[in-house]
């Protein structure tokens, strides 16, 4: 018997929270017809759908508006975690600034490093260098607006709730390390994609916010159903009643799921749905 026969979830029960780039979305940054089909029928069903992503919540709308969130109901966890919104009530439940005075700071940092460095308002992404290619991979993506702001600092006088460091990714992983002792206890710093490092204060990751979310909108943590495929999942993935890695994922992802459904090119949410729930037929 597999093991999860007695460790499925009642699909009214369920809370499925899912990454966006490499998970929900294909290479092509879709979401196909048989992905929507399996939401639909999950949230038609009483089940609870949450698109936790490092994108900002700019990014994440669009998603929600094809998986029509804003009829059905659902959940936006953008910024890696440092904002929660209700779709529905386009109500947000939940922010957490990244200390102003600490800018800066990581702007004399990313220079020293030779690194880009980029935030956020709105549909605007400013950015030390808006020509470096993952900054366009992040405007892309995210269909943002390009602000250039060299010195970025004078010019971000709105709250901010995540900064991204670029780089090419072997680079980045060092850069990492090093951050992650210049700022401990202050700032939670972590790798999205190989190339983006997430900057946003401590404590702020996408496992902690869901979990208190989860339980401030009325629902239990143990019917928690997580699913990703970057270094930034792995906190959810390892706090889910089951967590769940695509077949895409970084190997340290896989190494913390539950579960490995099949890649984001081959409808893995669809495996999840059908296969990790409990369904009344």
């Amino acid at each position: 018997m597999n093991i999860f026969e007695e460790k499925k979830i009642k699909v009214e029960d369920a809370i499925l929270a899912l990454d966006l780039d490499g998970t929900l979305t294909n290479s092509k940054k879709q979401v196909t017809e048989n992905t929507k089909a399996a939401i639909d029928r999950f949230i038609d069903a009483g089940g609870t759908v949450v698109l936790a992503s490092g994108r900002p919540t700019f990014g994440v709308m669009p998603v929600a508006k094809i998986l029509e969130l804003d009829k059905k109901g659902g959940y936006i966890l953008s910024y890696n975690g440092g904002c929660f919104l209700d779709c529905k009530n386009n109500e947000q439940l939940f922010m957490k600034e990244l200390t102003h005075e600490y800018l800066p700071i990581l702007e004399k940092q990313a220079n020293e490093f030779g690194i880009n460095l980029m935030t956020y308002n709105g549909d605007k992404a400013y950015a030390l260098d808006i020509d470096e290619q993952y900054y366009m991979l992040e405007i892309t993506i995210n269909h943002f607006i390009r602000v250039k702001a060299n010195p970025l600092t004078p010019q971000i006088t709105f709250p901010i709730i995540k900064c991204l460091m670029t780089a090419d990714g072997d680079y980045l992983a060092k850069v990492e390390k090093e951050m992650k002792k210049l700022w401990e206890g202050k700032l939670n710093i972590v790798r999205s994609e190989p190339y983006f490092l997430e900057v946003t204060e401590v404590g702020i990751d996408k496992a902690n916010t869901l979990l208190n979310m989860t339980k401030k909108i009325g629902k239990d943590t143990k019917n928690l159903v997580c699913c990703g495929d970057g270094f930034n999942d792995i906190s959810m993935i390892q706090a889910a009643s089951i967590g769940v890695a695509m077949a895409n994922a970084q190997e340290k992802v896989r190494q913390a799921a539950d579960y490995i459904t099949k890649s984001n090119d081959e409808d893995g949410v669809v495996d999840v749905i059908d296969n990790l729930f409990c369904w009344d037929r």
